[in-house]
């Protein structure tokens, strides 16, 4: 069960704190009560609250003199003032303090449930923004994001440019790829990376609920809809939205989005105000759009505004450099998530896993690996942990075409020679020099790795 947001009720007026205690509590939420200004900012000290709600005139201390001590303790609370002294000057006063909203008496109780629901809602919508910024900041910082392959270097040098910009950008890939990380990068890397970053799947969302999930309805606007709902545009607005699988969008929502493209407003489900927005868009989808286009299943219009950008991400046999890498931090996520130890892969294992195919890219290396740590009852990682995947076999010559899914280096114009050669390589750089830790990863001993590193005039 969910525990219930905790309200602070702070009124000089026994009574009508009492009413609004019962009120409030009957929506359920957890109530306390302080009889004064100065008892409730005791309490703010003692206790965590998600919402302040809070008289002006009190007889010791002021609504607006706590105000700004609770706000000097803590500046992420919501406060909201509620006065039977309406004056454009009280509630600039009060709004200038920190305070959240502003309410006059008699309360309209309507007013005040969908006040404090928006409040608690913006509040938590701002910790899981936070959250969700501080671990994508981490994950897409660009020296933390695998890959150095020719591929997927060029890839992060061309965000890193379009990133700090305004542009409309389009993501295209297979699944797996990781299309998603690479708009988080662009987001976090960006002049907005301190608004919101919001994202829908289009393809998780019914046809019928699409439109109030992108641009949110009002009251009544339709069966169920018990009360005004924020879309993620307006959930957006000063960040970023990332709207991942657009392809599975409905004609009929193609057009809405256009015109919000365009036009840079909207209008809720069931209203007429229009609504003026500030959101980058980030799209992404594992479609070919213009081959959608041409069988009238996607618009011409709209995939030239959302493709003012366009980054293609490479599938994993692109980028075979860094599977290596790729391999051996999963391994090391994996076996620290279940507390295991081991001490790296098999280099016929390793061979495997470079010659593989991939259809499923680095979502499905992903997934073997963490199979592979689950199952495993060995140190090293072997080709028999990956069943699932076809292994080579070095006496015979024709193992790849008696094998689906399995090719050599960039379809066969690399040498085995140099797979061996660019894994080692990588694993030494990954290990950060230390030729004893890259042996251990690699599965074989400091002599037979110095004999390579020897070979390869990396050493002398």
């Amino acid at each position: 069960m969910l525990a219930k947001n905790k309200i602070l009720v702070v009124d000089d007026d026994k009574s009508h704190r009492t009413m609004l205690g019962t009120l409030i509590g009957g929506w359920g939420y957890e109530i306390d009560q302080a009889d004064d200004g100065a008892a409730a900012i005791e309490r703010v000290k003692e206790h965590s609250y998600d919402l302040v709600l809070m008289d002006v005139r009190m007889v010791y201390v002021s609504g607006l003199e706590a105000l700004e001590k609770i706000k000097s303790y803590n500046p992420a609370i919501p406060i909201i003032i509620m006065t039977a002294f309406s004056s454009v000057e009280t509630a600039v006063d009060a709004l200038k303090k920190g305070a959240h909203d502003y309410l006059t008496k008699p309360l309209d109780f309507d007013k005040l449930k969908v006040t404090i629901e928006r409040s608690v809602e913006h509040m938590r919508l701002k910790a899981e923004n936070r959250l969700l910024r501080e671990n994508l900041e981490q994950r897409f910082d660009r020296q933390n994001i695998i890959g150095r392959s020719p591929a997927m270097s060029n890839l992060l040098e061309t965000v890193a440019q379009v990133a700090p910009s305004e542009a409309t950008v389009l993501l295209t890939g297979e699944s797996g790829t990781g299309k998603e990380l690479i708009a988080g990068a662009i987001h976090f890397n960006s002049h907005r990376k301190d608004g919101p970053y919001i994202k829908l799947n289009c393809a998780a969302i019914t046809e019928s609920l699409l439109e109030s999930e992108l641009f949110g309805h009002e009251k009544g606007a339709f069966t169920g809809a018990d009360r005004k709902k924020e879309g993620r545009f307006a959930r957006a607005h000063g960040g970023s939205l990332f709207l991942d699988e657009v392809s599975e969008m409905p004609l009929t929502m193609q057009v809405k989005l256009l015109r919000v493209l365009q036009e840079r407003e909207f209008t809720r489900v069931g209203g007429d105000d229009t609504i003026h927005i500030d959101v980058r868009i980030i799209a992404a989808t594992n479609k070919n759009l213009p081959d959608l286009i041409r069988t009238g299943k996607f618009r011409d219009d709209l995939y030239y505004r959302l493709n003012v950008v366009g980054l293609e991400i490479p599938c994993l046999h692109q980028r075979l450099e860094d599977i290596p890498l790729l391999a051996q931090h999963f391994l090391d996520v994996f076996a620290k998530r279940n507390q295991k130890q081991f001490k790296g892969y098999t280099p016929r294992a390793m061979d495997q896993l470079i010659r593989y195919n991939w259809p499923g890219n680095v979502r499905e290396l992903m997934n073997a690996v963490e199979r592979a740590v689950v199952l495993s009852r060995t140190d090293f990682l072997s080709e028999d942990d990956f069943a699932v995947i076809p292994s080579p076999d070095p006496d015979e010559n024709d193992w790849e075409s008696r094998h689906t899914g399995v090719r050599n280096l960039m379809d066969g114009s690399t040498p085995l020679e140099e797979v061996e050669k660019t894994t080692i390589l990588n694993t030494l750089e990954a290990s950060g020099g230390n030729k004893s830790e890259a042996a251990r990863r690699l599965g074989i001993t400091r002599k037979t790795l110095h004999k390579k590193l020897k070979a390869y005039g990396v050493m002398p």
